[in-house]
Order: structure tokens, then sequence, then C-alpha cells
């Protein structure tokens, strides 16, 4: 069957999903930030909005019962304007302060830790006319001007129930007391706020459900992406193939080298193959001079056979040398015995002294 590379049928890897952060094209819901943001604002203001009130009223007071002096210097007209405001300000901080943490939560929560500096300049393109018009009649936008008409009318219609069904307490005001009707005024548009805002970051969480969703299959791959993505992550197959060909010739290249200066090559018996060369004029301890295991133990022991060294079996010593020691390094201590066995047992065969290799290796 013929492959279809325009099909987007692979999940998005690590390095696509990384490399579409570093470009800023992450999920991130304006509509949601702002719903939270509402809603947070509308809680805090129905828990701060009385103390700021009296703040306020008790500065309005201050200012209107004390007596009042011209004041012909401008230096203490400014001090006098600056410590209002410093009043004023200090009653709304947990207010502003709590918007500030909320909208910083919110983001945080949607793209998590991301420092783009490339996106700090001016992007001219974006305010091309042209292409301005162009961005504007697309089914994207078209589908974001109708979800906008939709929460228009939500929020209307979410106003409208809430004014209808408290009308007949609207219609009683006239006959209430100011603090009742600011009170009533107040708790209303409290409720009505909150309402709107609860029911705006109900649709803002479903449109970034959506959003996350197109922006996986967005970033979903075909065979072409995924493949030209493999060649430049682990490079072009066929480099790889000459590279490890080149490799393996040169590691056939060392052991025609090294295994023919082997004293003795300890094996599994077909798996495991492992040289071992000892001097014991030179060398405190035996070395590996070449090992492998499979293909290249099968290499190991042809070579040795080719140049009349000797192979003996030993299993437990040939797992614990394979693992333990690499080629070029002095065997363990652990092994001394074992080895001095394998070697002795050579040298009898071979008709060469052994006292030396016993004085060495004890």
């Amino acid at each position: 069957m013929a492959d279809n590379g325009g099909e987007k049928k692979h999940d998005p890897t690590d390095h696509r999903r990384q490399k579409a952060r570093e470009e800023g094209n992450v999920v991130r819901s304006p509509d949601l930030t702002s719903a939270v943001l509402l809603l947070a604002g509308v809680l805090l203001l129905d828990f701060t909005g009385p103390q700021v009130f009296r703040t306020l009223m008790e500065l309005i007071n201050e200012e209107l019962t004390r007596s009042f002096e011209w004041q012909t210097d401008p230096r203490t007209a400014v001090l006098q304007v600056v410590r209002l405001i410093g009043k004023g300000s200090l009653a709304l901080v947990p207010l502003m302060g709590g918007v500030l943490c909320t909208s910083l939560v919110v983001h945080f929560a949607q793209v998590g830790p991301l420092w783009l500096p490339d996106k700090l300049g001016i992007d001219f393109t974006r305010i091309d006319p042209s292409k301005g018009l162009q961005r504007l009649f697309t089914l994207v936008n078209v589908s974001k001007l109708g979800f906008g008409l939709f929460k228009i009318g939500l929020v209307a219609g979410i106003l409208w129930m809430g004014v209808w069904s408290r009308w007949d307490s609207i219609l009683a005001l006239g006959a209430g007391s100011i603090e009742t009707v600011g009170q009533f005024v107040w708790t209303t548009m409290i409720d009505l706020c909150r309402n709107v805002a609860a029911a705006l970051l109900i649709l803002s969480v479903i449109d970034y459900a959506f959003q996350r969703w197109k922006y996986e299959q967005d970033l979903r791959m075909t065979d072409e992406e995924l493949r030209e993505e493999m060649k430049m992550m682990q490079g072009d197959p066929q480099v790889k193939s000459r590279r490890r060909k080149i490799q393996r010739d040169l590691a056939a290249q060392r052991l025609h080298s090294d295994v023919p200066k082997a004293d003795v090559v300890v094996t599994n018996p077909t798996e495991l193959a492992i040289a071992l060369r000892y001097d014991p004029l030179t060398m405190k301890a035996p070395i590996v001079v070449a090992k492998g295991a499979s293909l290249v133990a099968t290499k190991i022991r042809k070579i040795a056979l080719e140049h009349s060294i000797p192979i003996v079996e030993r299993k437990p010593l040939a797992q614990a040398l394979f693992k333990q020691v690499e080629v070029g390094q002095a065997i363990p201590l652990s092994e001394y015995a074992a080895v001095a066995e394998v070697l002795k047992y050579v040298y009898q065969v071979q008709g060469k002294s052994i006292s030396d290799l016993t004085k060495a290796l004890k």
C-alpha cells in the first residue's frame, strides 16, 4: 500500500514539542485568564469592598470636617494630595495584589516558565494592513467572532435574568433608606458579576480544552516529518551504517593485532571470550587484551587457534572478567586465584617454568 506522507498519524516527539515551545507556540487562552481574573476580582471585591469603602469615607469625612486653610505654599499642597493618594492606595493593596497574584498563577499554570527574548522586538508583519485583512477573514477568526457574540448574548441573558428575578425588590426600593438601597445595589452587583464570571469561566475552560486538543493535532507528524526529524536527531541511516561498518573494521583490526599477544583465551565456552596476557617480569597482574560476546567471541577464538594460543573453558571466570574488566585493565584481586590456575595449566601444557608465575601471583 502506498505511504500517505501527508497524513499526520504520528504523535509529536519531545524535540518537536520543545521546538514549538521555543518558538512561542504554546497553549494559552486569554479568555481563561480573563474569566479567572474576573471571578477572583469579584470575590476579592466582595471580601475587601466594605473595608475599602469605609477607608474612603473616612478620608472624605476627614477632609470635609477639618478646618479649611488657604495654602499658598505649593509644596504643602502637593504633600497633602500625596498623603490622600497614599491612604487611598493602601486600602486598595489587597485587591490589586490579589488580582496580580492570580494573573501570574493563571499564566504560569497555562504556559509554565517560558522566556522568549526574541519575541520582545517589534514584528512589523503584524501591523501590515494587507496581511491583517487576510487574517481577519480566516475560519479561525470567524469562529472566534461567533464565540464572542455567543458570550455577549450569554452575559446579557444572565444580567437580564438577574434583574428580572429581583424586579419586585427593585420596585420596593423607593420606600427604603439610603443604606438599604446601597446594600441592595452592592449585593446585587456582586451576585450578578459572580454569576457572569462563573459562566465565562466554564466557557473558557471548554475553549482551553479545545485549544489544547487542536494544539496536539497540529503538532502531530507525517511520515516524512518523522523521518526528517529522526535524520536530524540521529543522523542519516546510510551514514550511520557506514560509521558502524568502519567501527567494526577497526575493532576487527584491533583483534588481529591484540589477540596474538595473549597467553590464553578464557571462554564461556561459546558466548564469551576473554584474551589474557601476563608477563611476570613487567606486569603486576594479568591484563585483558581483548574480550567479546557472540560473533566477536567467535572471532577471538578463531584468531587464537590461528596463532596456537591456548583456549580454556572456565564459565564463572569468563563471566566475571567480561562484566568487571575492560580491555587494557588488569584483572581484579578477587580473580587472581582463578586466573593463576588457568595460567599454571597453560604453562604446564606448554612446558614453561611456573616458578616465576607462582611467586608473582601470590
